[in-house]
């Protein structure tokens, strides 16, 4: 029997890199676009958000909070050159993209999964490294087959591959004509995104962080997990719904702080499975999901990115005075920081770090620092060992040539 849907959602990530020395420009290139605008939060209107995140994390990644209307009022009148340059100094900036109604969709002809693209949004670290984030919905389909194969396929739509390999994707809309119009809307906000190729980033392959309620009938107090467990294993690996291969639950990484919802994370993304026998699962849970854990995320996806940034600038003697620096505010204002206090958040945050790998990569990069700091040093005292020598030298010749002229004297 097919397995019910009761509320779904999907986010596609796409990470990009700005050129060195090009982040200003590209603030100011987000601010002339219309179809853009800054986002901002206010802790009336996300205190959610607010009192989840703690003090320093929150300022890294929401500075607007500290705004207030009369500076957010200020900010706005300035002229976008001066807005540029004051936004490119923030740890963080986040841009909206406007859309006045859903971007409808669907996803190949003969079946004809229907989808909207309900909130495209643009998250950008000082650094240069930002997220491209896209809040998708099945619509009118309740079919748990047909969220799998939706998931499956649109996260490869950016790839280069011919169309007929994901079973004829289209996005029939007014904003996109087909995926080719798609992909351009995509270059057109991250550019070649080469930076990001040096830094071994997928940039054809989207990151899914996915949302599924299932109908309460299959999952209950008389029907128990292990009778949909296949479903979940699916859904976690971001397979379709014809997948035959046999994959345990066992080898996935999960969280069950809940009675009727298992979290999944893996390098692909991070999916949550509820049941609706829990009213929570359709109602508080889906909105935490999206803000609160979203972000958690996508800091830690930036923690990833920036460790593979350093080590790079590391392996430049051109840069490598430049990355030291970055290194030690890195470890300083992020690395050492706890993110939340939030007891579900603590152990997601922990996750998502042992499935990046967070702790070998920064260790990594600590080694090749401490070689270079040490290098540093012994060249340092190298050279003040031959400044010493040239010194006690020019001294001794001085006092010989002094002894002589007191001998002639």
């Amino acid at each position: 029997m097919e397995l019910k849907t009761n509320y779904q959602y999907t986010y596609f990530i796409h990470p990009f890199v700005i050129k060195e020395g090009k982040y200003q420009k590209y603030i100011l290139k987000m601010l002339r676009d219309k179809d853009f605008k800054l986002k901002t939060f206010q802790k009336e209107k996300d205190f959610k958000m607010y009192q989840y995140f703690l003090p320093k994390t929150r300022d890294f990644l929401f500075s607007s909070f500290s705004f207030g209307n009369s500076k957010l009022k200020k900010l706005e009148d300035l002229p976008e050159e001066t807005r540029a340059a004051i936004l490119s100094k923030y740890p963080c900036n986040i841009f909206e993209y406007r859309i006045n109604k859903d971007i409808q969709g669907k996803v190949d002809d003969t079946k004809g999964i229907y989808f909207t693209i309900s909130k495209i949004e643009i998250v950008c670290f000082e650094t240069g490294i930002c997220f491209l984030i896209m809040k998708t919905n099945v619509e009118d389909d309740n079919n748990f087959s047909n969220i799998l194969n939706f998931n499956y396929k649109f996260r490869d739509i950016n790839g280069e591959a011919s169309l007929e390999a994901y079973d004829n994707i289209r996005l029939q809309t007014n904003s996109f004509a087909n995926s080719e119009t798609f992909r351009e809307f995509i270059r057109k906000i991250t550019g070649a995104n080469l930076d990001a190729m040096k830094l071994d980033i997928d940039t054809e392959r989207f990151l899914t962080y996915s949302y599924i309620c299932i109908d309460q009938e299959a999952w209950n107090n008389t029907s128990d997990f292990e009778n949909i467990a296949h479903h979940f294993i699916r859904f976690a690996n971001v397979l379709p719904a014809d997948n035959s291969r046999k994959l345990q639950e066992e080898k996935i990484t999960t969280i069950s702080s809940w009675k009727y919802a298992k979290l999944s994370l893996s390098k692909l993304g991070v999916m949550l499975f509820s049941s609706s026998e829990d009213m929570n699962n359709y109602t508080i849970l889906p909105d935490e999901f999206e803000h609160q854990y979203l972000y958690t995320y996508i800091i830690n996806l930036y923690k990833k990115i920036y460790l593979k940034k350093i080590e790079l600038q590391l392996k430049d003697p051109k840069q490598v005075k430049k990355a030291r620096k970055n290194f030690i505010d890195f470890t300083k204002n992020l690395w050492i920081r706890e993110i939340t206090d939030d007891e579900t958040g603590t152990m997601l945050n922990h996750r998502i770090s042992d499935i990046l790998e967070l702790e070998r990569l920064y260790s990594q990069v600590k080694n090749k620092y401490d070689i270079l700091y040490k290098d540093l040093n012994i060249e340092k005292n190298r050279t003040s060992t031959i400044v010493i020598a040239l010194i006690l030298a020019a001294s001794l010749i001085f006092n010989i040539l002094n002894f002589i002229v007191l001998m002639r004297q």
